[in-house]
């Protein structure tokens, strides 16, 4: 019999499962099992959860009709279990490396019916905060099982279902399921703990508890945390039923109750103001309803003056109390605010007094009416006309000429817009009336930090590239990779986003785990291959003639990635061997990274068949003409492969460079053609004729069939429909 059978459910979690299936999995011990139930999920969850099962065996999906909730889906996820205990882990959590060896041991050594293990709360910031574990066990308990009668304090332990792992044949005879419902961790984790005659604990973290930024219940305002009254309902209702042997832990688990009422009432994100009378009034009608006969363990201090409060059923009181507090902070915020705001002010020099003249010129423009007619275009920090910005401009002067369309573009960058497009200088009057009064904002990056988001105005962002290395929050593990980011105005410039176009559910799911908030995805293909997905022989010669090559060459494109943790770094590739392998009729196309320096590199005509091309304007160009794609962790790779042309993977640091910047995608594993580590090995990939071998073929069409399957040549349209004519998706 399998030791350990793992439900997770699934819910609007797409851009966490992956990194919690992959925990489980990739654990130094495979005597498991998971079942992943899609509770209905409207995201790419159930897609998910089918890609893992086909390639592990170990993974078992289940699909629910309707969505049911927590509670119903861990139970779905219950009655399909084979192992000797269930650990419920939410989809967007994740496991500790290395964790589950010492589970397994302590399970097998001690046969608890409860093993709570230690947790770590995962802020989106990258900070941990531990749980109660320490003060609630001073001394861990080891490999001693006990009844809670015993070691009542360990009610005091999170009232989750994720930091508990529970002997399945145990709930069965107990008949303990999760309810339906909001909160559903009280009535079954508090129901467990009493029901069980051996409970034990692991003084071990093993399990991320992943404090979202958006999403969560604990941060959705309603009247469903009302329902939080009837788990506690269901708790007491259970202890009646089981008569006197829980009668010495009703003190502690009414003072439980009254505890978590509070911490509901008092988070601001839960309960809306014109909510929190009622809530209290029920908080009240609990207290006289369910306090023991001989009253219970009042905390001191001014927790203690809450509850005597609530005993009294004095709102207004409570309430004056918490305004206080509340005031008390916010003039302490507002002091240090003023601190740092007097550092500044007092440094500015006269150099600084223009750009202080422009931005209170924003800040006037701000106070007048947004034009209902203007959108504003850039791309790549004002670098051009690119991308998919420059797509969906010219998708809306067809589709939505009442529209009218500025670019914001670098002064040393004007003359390489294509003629009749409308542009303003980057830092001029002009830039700063444009950005105060536009109906559409669109960027392939964020905007500077001054720009306010209007009411009315629409920010668009189309970002600029399938990810491979890992994004935004993520960036806060790879520490080498995010040298000088600041994650808090990085998330401010998110919460701008009103829309946020992707080109495949992979990156719908990690841009929603990298950038958490409150926009809408378009999930509809990259407007910037439009081109790709219709592009035809006679644009391909047409291309090929103004770069001065001939229709019967064989042209390659060799295009790596930046290396943020290695500036100045190159790969290892030496061009005029790579042209002898290449044969006579081959030519050779070398771009850099749009981070290098291009504007210096001098434009130059072949020599000895090799060109470097970073200066071009169109990368689309670029892959029109190639034959070949070669590159490394570059999103040139999901691009290029609309062509349905091969591509080799050549990555000569893979395992630096996935361990010092991160990587969502193992191009190794799941490559969209032929791969080589070193160079020799690429020059070989040419010669053996492995460049189109069956092999290298199928791995391109299942790249192909998961990443470019939205590029149909509509791309553009589809936003433009969505954004600028409100035409529903």
């Amino acid at each position: 019999m399998t030791l350990l059978s793992f439900v997770v459910p699934a819910y609007r979690v797409q851009g966490y499962l992956r990194e919690c299936l992959d925990s489980i999995l990739d654990q130094p011990y495979d005597d498991l099992e998971v079942i992943g139930v899609d509770d209905a999920s409207p995201d790419h969850a159930g897609e998910i959860l089918a890609e893992y099962a086909e390639r592990d065996p170990r993974v078992r999906p289940v699909r629910l009709a309707e969505n049911v909730g927590l509670g119903p889906a861990r139970n779905a996820g219950l009655d399909r279990a084979t192992g000797t205990y269930v650990w419920f882990v939410d989809g967007d959590d994740w496991l500790v490396p290395g964790c589950l060896p010492h589970v397994a041991d302590r399970l097998q050594a001690t046969r608890p019916d409860v093993l709570i293990v230690d947790h770590l709360r995962a802020h989106w910031n990258n900070l941990g905060t531990r749980s109660a574990m320490p003060e609630v066990f001073p001394e861990p308990p080891g490999e001693v099982t006990f009844r809670l009668r015993d070691r009542p304090e360990t009610l005091r332990l999170l009232h989750t279902a994720w930091n508990r792992l529970v002997r399945r044949e145990f709930l069965v005879e107990r008949e303990l399921r999760f309810a339906p419902g909001w909160y559903e961790d009280v009535s079954f984790s508090y129901a467990v703990l009493m029901a069980a005659e051996r409970i034990g604990v692991l003084d071990r973290v093993c399990l991320n508890y992943r404090q979202r930024r958006t999403g969560a219940i604990t941060r959705t305002r309603g009247d469903r945390h009302f329902e939080v009254f009837a788990q506690w309902h269901r708790v007491f209702q259970l202890m009646d039923r089981w008569g006197p042997e829980t009668d010495p832990l009703r003190p502690m688990v009414f003072e439980r109750m009254i505890w978590h009422y509070l911490t509901v009432l008092g988070n601001g994100a839960r309960i809306a103001p014109e909510l929190r009378p009622a809530f209290f009034d029920q908080i009240h009608e609990d207290h006289v309803r369910f306090r023991p006969p001989g009253g219970y363990p009042v905390p001191p201090g001014v927790e203690g003056l809450k509850h005597r409060l609530v005993a009294a059923g004095r709102w207004r009181t409570f309430s004056a109390l918490r305004g206080a507090h509340q005031a008390e902070e916010t003039a302490w915020r507002s002091a240090r605010r003023a601190r740092r705001r007097a550092l500044p002010v007092a440094r500015r020099t006269a150099g600084r007094v223009r750009d202080a003249a422009l931005g209170e010129y924003y800040r006037v423009e701000l106070h007048r009416p947004l034009d209902p007619t203007l959108a504003v275009y850039a791309a790549y920090w004002y670098r051009g006309y690119a991308c998919n910005p420059a797509a969906i401009y010219a998708a809306a002067r067809r589709l939505a000429p009442q529209v009218r369309g500025v670019w914001i573009v670098r002064r040393d960058r004007v003359d390489t817009l294509p003629p009749g497009v409308e542009y303003v200088v980057a830092g001029t009057r002009d830039y700063y009336r444009v950005l105060a009064r536009a109906r559409w904002l669109v960027n392939n990056v964020n905007f500077p930090d001054f720009v306010r988001k209007r009411p009315g105005a629409v920010h668009l962002q189309t970002h600029h590239g399938t990810p491979v290395k890992v994004m935004g929050l993520d960036q806060q593990r790879y520490p080498m990779g995010a040298m000088g980011m600041d994650f808090g105005d990085l998330l401010r410039r998110v919460d701008r986003w009103d829309y946020s176009v992707t080109s495949n559910s992979f990156s719908t799911q990690m841009w929603e785990r990298a950038y958490p908030a409150g926009y809408t995805t378009l999930e509809v293909g990259y407007p910037r291959n439009d081109r790709l997905a219709t592009a035809d022989p006679a644009e391909c010669r047409k291309v090929r003639a103004e770069l001065g090559i001939g229709p019967d060459e064989f042209v390659v494109l060799y295009a790596p990635t930046h290396r943020e943790h290695l500036p100045g770094w190159r790969p290892p590739f030496d061009p005029d061997r790579m042209r002898g392998v290449l044969g006579p009729s081959g030519r050779l196309l070398m771009r850099s990274h749009y981070f290098h320096d291009r504007d210096r590199r001098p434009r130059g005509r072949f020599a000895g068949g090799v060109l470097d091309v970073s200066d071009h304007d169109r990368v689309e160009d670029l892959y029109i003409a190639a034959d070949v794609l070669v590159t490394d962790y570059s999103s040139a790779m999901f691009d290029y492969a609309v062509l349905d042309r091969p591509i080799v993977v050549y990555a000569p640091d893979w395992d630096a460079y996935r361990v010092a910047r991160g990587v969502y995608l193992d191009v190794l594993a799941e490559p969209p053609g032929a791969v080589a580590v070193d160079f020799p090995a690429l020059l070989d990939v040419f010669r053996s004729g492995a460049l189109r071998g069956a092999e290298a073929e199928r791995a391109r069409q299942r790249f192909r069939e998961r990443f470019c399957a939205l590029d149909d040549g509509h791309a553009a349209e589809r936003v433009v429909r969505r954004v600028f004519l409100d035409e529903p998706g």
